[in-house]
């Protein structure tokens, strides 16, 4: 649809709401909110297809004046956590999928790096992982055992353990977005290093099937929602290097307000990656299929959901939007 059509399509229905906004007309607060959820819906299609345009500066404008007034007047729905998680945090982060691959291609070239620098440099794994962590690995992998690392403690005390480290990692992730956007990259970088270090000292010793088999059972969730953190730190760095049709301080209001709802969906995901690596990890001895099936599992349930799931929700919202219109 050309842009002059759906401008003259959909202008009384802006003009309405406009009139709302400026207390000429009263509806009842509920109504107002599905005013408000066609308008975004306006937005997204104009965000979409006229880029920069200003359609999408008008209800850019218009959507904005209206959050704070409705969010005043509308109660707050019994089931909103299920509904974030449902729909608005898939619908939002559709937009940063960009991000998300920025964040997974740095982190894998990083990790590509620490393992070429632990096998080209031999005190470079000392110095990223420290020696007392490489001395406990290679007194377990002499003493026949070399996971005991996740068998040294108990199991509840473990997996609470992690999880707050876990969430501390992602907090510096989405914190140090602040600096542009390369204090996330530093923090994925460290992160990287490490894994490419450790994974290429078992590579060393002839042991990286075990060690990959072990560290994966939590691993995958662990790791993919460090990268997904970071993704929520680019977010926030992205907010202040490009504006777009927002002022700069709006940008950088949405962008940390889109970064904190990036880092809270992945609480539920620290938690069962804390789990697995307290409870499940530790049972080396389990059969190769089981811990392939984990894996398996975890990395479908991470792409569906922040890769899949998105597109899927944004298709069928553009779909019945055109339908509409």
């Amino acid at each position: 649809m050309r842009e002059a059509a759906f401008v003259k399509q959909n202008k009384d229905k802006w003009l309405k709401f406009e009139s709302v906004l400026s207390n000429k007309v009263s509806i009842d607060p509920d109504e107002l909110s599905d005013l408000y959820i066609e308008i975004t819906d306006h937005l997204s299609y104009a965000q979409t297809f006229y880029t920069n345009g200003k359609t999408e500066a008008y209800l850019n404008q218009l959507a904005s004046q209206a959050h704070q007034k409705i969010y005043k007047t509308k109660k707050e729905s019994k089931n909103r956590l299920i509904s974030f998680f449902k729909t608005e945090f898939p619908l939002m982060f559709y937009k940063h999928q960009r991000e998300l691959l920025i964040s997974f291609l740095v982190f894998f070239l990083f990790t590509l790096v620490g393992a070429f620098s632990a096998a080209s440099e031999g005190d470079f794994m000392r110095a990223f992982l420290g020696d007392g962590y490489v001395n406990m690995t290679l007194n377990n992998i002499e003493r026949g055992d070399p996971m005991a690392v996740y068998k040294e403690q108990g199991e509840f005390n473990m997996f609470l353990g992690i999880t707050i480290n876990n969430i501390r990692v992602a907090l510096m992730a989405f914190a140090y977005g602040i600096l542009f956007g390369i204090g996330s990259l530093y923090i994925m970088m460290q992160n990287a290093v490490r894994l490419g270090s450790f994974q290429y000292l078992f590579y060393d010793k002839g042991l990286l099937w075990e060690s990959a088999r072990t560290i994966w059972i939590h691993g995958t969730i662990e790791i993919s929602v460090i990268i997904i953190a970071s993704c929520a730190g680019l977010v926030l760095g992205n907010g202040m290097l490009f504006p777009g049709t927002y002022t700069r301080l709006e940008s950088f209001k949405r962008g940390i307000k889109s970064g904190l709802k990036i880092l809270m969906s992945t609480i539920p995901f620290f938690i069962i990656a804390g789990f697995l690596e307290g409870f499940v990890t530790r049972h080396t001895e389990m059969p190769d299929w089981l811990a392939i099936f984990i894996i398996g599992l975890s990395l479908f349930v991470i792409i569906f959901y922040y890769v899949i799931y998105p597109r899927q929700l944004h298709k069928k919202q553009q779909t019945s939007l055109e339908l509409n219109n």
